[in-house]
């Protein structure tokens, strides 16, 4: 099997007009991710931001120069770029001009396809947001092999979803044999709103159910498969766990979709690789509490009026005061087991749906910037992509990953 990781196509960047560009800066977890770097990008960094309404862009580089923690006149000739999913020819521009692009815009499937048809066919580096399978597994379809040939990183899920999951994952791994079978088990808490963003991709794509087993489907018509190897993620079941002392309720989210795809690329998470995905609670009665939830949003997702209704109550753009996203956490618990051996892992950091987030999308298109990384293209996982490197500057802008 031809390694899906390896390149085809030359990769030249260095004759760029600019490093990185921010699509999507308007919305809420955007400009937040534009202040990050505005704050933290190298004095060195040539970056833009892009969007459909120039003058909203001129508000979020004016509210960029009056930030603290913003260095004088940093932003002030910060370029501002014409880019609209609807005219694919502003998106080829786009791609053309830059090493590096980062999406806020979502939901990706309404909105993300011709953004990652410009990058894959221009050589530029993509990184975005989404947690939708169906997005995920139709662009591979569609311009995996593009990628590959043009030297493209196409990166998806470089937020709360699935960073610290397929990071924490690849660094619990890393401390187990590679010479045997590995189960692992990651164990979400988390304290914070999820984004309006958020919820309408969920929504989304809660309501299309069969389409996204049609994607999965096709994409697995034309994913090879590691030779000699398996990874694999594994629907888990309720119970209390017996290392963390806390109730599990499997989570059908992107995250374990991701982790096996590190799992399937990487040797290192040896011949056969387990991955199970789940949200830890103190209670069973908040477990039940849980499942009844999400059957509640599974159900009211398949109903046009009060899927309708639900989307308009929670509006995209929308975000929490500082305050309280000051206030709000997460931890990831992995338990991995192999050859007898037992490791306990932990990565932990703040506001999650936020804060965090924009950071981690932030330090993933810095990394593909600057970094020296795995040589890599096409469609592939931040820690087939950048884990080394990108676990490294996580922890330097204040994540934790730990060993317990």
């Amino acid at each position: 099997m031809t390694d899906v990781s390896t390149p085809t196509g030359p990769r030249a960047r260095t004759d760029r007009e600019l490093d990185i560009v921010l699509v999507g800066a308007t919305g809420f977890t955007g400009r937040l991710t534009a202040a990050y770097l505005a704050r933290h990008a190298p004095p060195d960094l040539r970056w833009a931001l892009a969007g459909r309404d120039h003058a909203k862009l001129e508000g979020v580089r004016d509210h960029l120069a009056g930030l603290d923690g913003v260095p004088a006149g940093c932003v002030e000739g910060l370029p501002l770029l014409a880019a609209d999913v609807g005219d694919p020819a502003s998106l080829a521009e786009l791609a053309e001009r830059t090493g590096v692009v980062i999406t806020t815009v979502g939901p990706y499937q309404l909105y993300g396809g011709p953004l990652v048809a410009a990058c894959a066919a221009a050589g530029t580096d993509y990184v975005d947001l989404t947690g939708e399978p169906e997005f995920v597994d139709r662009t591979y379809v569609a311009h995996h092999a593009t990628a590959r040939q043009s030297g493209a990183r196409l990166v998806h899920a470089c937020g709360f979803d699935s960073i610290p999951h397929d990071l924490g994952a690849y660094f619990t791994v890393g401390q187990l044999p590679d010479d045997a079978p590995i189960s692992l088990r990651g164990v979400v808490r988390a304290s914070g709103m999820f984004s309006g963003g958020t919820f309408h991709s969920a929504m989304n794509g809660l309501s299309r159910t069969r389409q996204t087993r049609d994607a999965l489907r096709a994409r697995r018509q034309v994913e090879p498969r590691p030779e000699g190897r398996s990874s694999r993620a594994v629907a888990g079941r309720p119970g209390r766990d017996p290392v963390l002392g806390r109730w599990l309720l499997p989570l059908p989210t992107i995250d374990p979709m991701i982790v096996a795809r590190s799992g399937a690329a990487l040797p290192a998470y040896g011949p056969a690789f387990r991955y199970s995905h789940y949200a830890g609670t103190k209670t069973l009665r908040y477990a039940a509490g849980g499942v009844s939830t999400v059957a509640a949003l599974g159900v009211a997702a398949q109903v046009p009026p009060v899927r309708r209704a639900l989307l308009g109550r929670i509006k995209q753009g929308d975000g929490p005061d500082p305050a309280r996203r000051a206030r709000s956490w997460f931890t990831v618990d992995f338990v991995g087991q192999a050859a007898g051996e037992v490791v306990h892992t932990r990565v932990s950091g703040g506001d999650p749906g936020y804060d965090e987030t924009s950071k981690m999308l932030a330090e993933s298109a810095l990394c593909l910037a600057y970094d020296d990384n795995p040589v890599t293209a096409g469609q592939v996982t931040t820690a087939q992509a950048m884990g080394d490197a990108l676990t490294a500057r996580l922890r330097t802008a204040g994540l934790t990953f730990a060993t317990l």
